[in-house]
């Protein structure tokens, strides 16, 4: 990196950043001691867990064509991050209406894309990035990995609306009316009203199948996925207002949704699942945090109970990093990579009261050799380091793990480790941070005066001490703020 990147990421910010983590992501411990143990004797702290949300998403499930792949994959989830977002893109996860893929079956196995991998192209599979959810939620459950669904409601068409819901469920009368006015270009020009009257057949339909799905998954799941992504990148259709009362929305992704869809997909899923599930709305890199956070306090104040805030970052273009690199500011807005940047942005979306999750993160490496992949590395422990320091985030979430394993159009080496599951650069300074200057281990000496103290990340602990009759003895601990205690017997 240049003099110029290391300017803006010089010591006076890395001590700022030093300062706010120790007082946003640590708290201070006190451990009541039974006075068998003796002044003096060694009592173990062990960090088990972070409460912070580490994630990735774990779309490439069983999908990377050998055994040794798949299992390095895995072994991420639990060690590297703690929570999985688990995809439930519409036009892939009920190709044909009322089929909803909660079941694995023969193309979601190992052997099948092992077998795809060897012999041609996998992104060619309609399903590529998009496995059956059961498999995934009982791994993850298996490994204690909390999981995000993403997402119940989004209106792009190229990656969630299915086709089927206009060609199935809209009359024959209804799609001759649409023909007459010159197609579905000319309808997106009409008022909603107008529209309404047109097609009242299909409009009622779009409403009854995003209630349908919302409350198919709910009783499918209740509360064994922690959190959703209720509604994704759905700013662009924000008008001033999230409840206009209209029943259809001719929406800025060029498809009809139902109307206020939005404002609906929080009203029902608040009905259908269980309360202890968290609802996040989630949103892309935009040009306007402002236009997000008032759709976001329009909604809340109409009802919608939002718990996270989702935010995404994708630095995709490779030539980003290189300016990055040499210290030169991004001519677009959308990019905050810069301290100064950050923390303005995230002083911004503070204002809505919530926990914010960085819920999608993309940063290439610009070039597939050594400089560029240790670029990539030291972009992401900054990045990183400044993220995990601000008091209102909850989690940050890296989006694709493995090289060439990203949707068309993006890059090929966003990932922290190579298509055959080489570590990057990249991996290792996150698996640095996690688990090694983020974590709490140590052995503290019993003062004698009955209690013990010691400063820890937020999380869950084991402790181990020796009692009287020479016997090792432990006891779970959970640290979430200052002053909370242990009693050891």
């Amino acid at each position: 990196m240049s003099p110029a990147y290391w300017e803006q990421w010089n010591p006076k910010v890395q001590e700022k950043i030093d300062r706010d983590i120790d007082k946003n992501r640590k708290a201070d411990a006190i451990i009541k001691l039974p006075r068998v143990i003796p002044a003096g004797a060694d009592i173990k702290i062990e960090q088990v867990t972070h409460d912070f949300v580490f994630g990735a998403h774990i779309f490439n499930f069983n999908q990377l064509g050998t055994p040794e792949r798949n299992r390095k994959y895995k072994e991420l989830y639990g060690s590297l991050f703690n929570s999985a977002t688990v995809p439930f893109y519409w036009k892939k996860f009920e190709m044909q209406p009322g089929k909803p893929r909660f079941k694995g079956e023969i193309r979601d196995t190992e052997a099948y894309w092992n077998e795809v991998t060897q012999n041609g192209d996998p992104k060619k599979q309609p399903h590529w990035r998009r496995p059956a959810t059961d498999p995934i939620v009982e791994f993850c459950e298996s490994k204690g990995v909390r999981m995000l669904g993403h997402p119940l409601v989004w209106g792009i068409k190229s990656w969630h609306h299915p086709e089927w819901l206009f060609t199935r469920f809209c009359p024959e009368d209804e799609k001759e009316k649409i023909k007459r006015i010159g197609g579905a270009k000319n309808l997106h020009k009409l008022p909603v009203a107008e529209i309404e009257k047109m097609l009242p057949v299909y409009t009622s339909e779009l409403n009854r199948h995003m209630e349908r799905r919302i409350a198919e998954i709910a009783k499918y799941y209740g509360n064994r996925l922690q959190s959703w992504d209720v509604v994704n990148e759905s700013v662009k259709d924000f008008k001033g207002t999230s409840v206009t009362g209209n029943a259809v929305c001719s929406s800025a992704y060029g498809v009809l949704l139902p109307g206020d869809y939005t404002h609906k997909a929080y009203a029902i899923a608040d009905r259908v699942f269980p309360k202890s599930v968290l609802f996040n709305i989630n949103e892309t890199t935009t040009r306007s945090d402002e236009r997000y956070l008032e759709q976001v306090m329009d909604l809340r104040k109409n009802g919608s109970r939002i718990d996270i805030l989702g935010v995404q970052f994708h630095l995709f273009n490779p030539q980003h990093g290189l300016d990055i690199a040499e210290g030169k500011q991004l001519k677009s807005p959308k990019y905050p990579v810069w301290p100064d940047q950050i923390w303005t942005r995230m002083d911004t979306l503070s204002k809505a009261d919530l926990p914010i999750h960085l819920s999608e993160i993309t940063i290439t490496a610009p070039g597939d050799d050594a400089r560029g992949q240790e670029i990539q590395a030291i972009m992401a422990r900054n990045l990183y380091r400044m993220w995990f320091s601000i008091k209102n985030m909850m989690g940050i979430t890296w989006w694709n793990v493995v090289d060439g394993c990203g949707v068309r159009g993006e890059p090929t080496t966003t990932g922290l480790f190579t298509r055959d599951m080489q570590p990057k650069p990249s991996f290792h300074a996150l698996n640095q941070l996690i688990n090694h200057e983020w974590k709490t281990n140590m052995t503290i000496k019993n003062p004698g005066t009955g209690t013990a103290a010691f400063r820890g990340f937020k999380g869950k602990y084991k402790i181990t001490w020796r009692d009287a009759s020479g016997r090792d003895r432990t006891a779970t601990f959970h640290l979430k703020t200052d002053g909370d205690s242990v009693t050891l017997e």
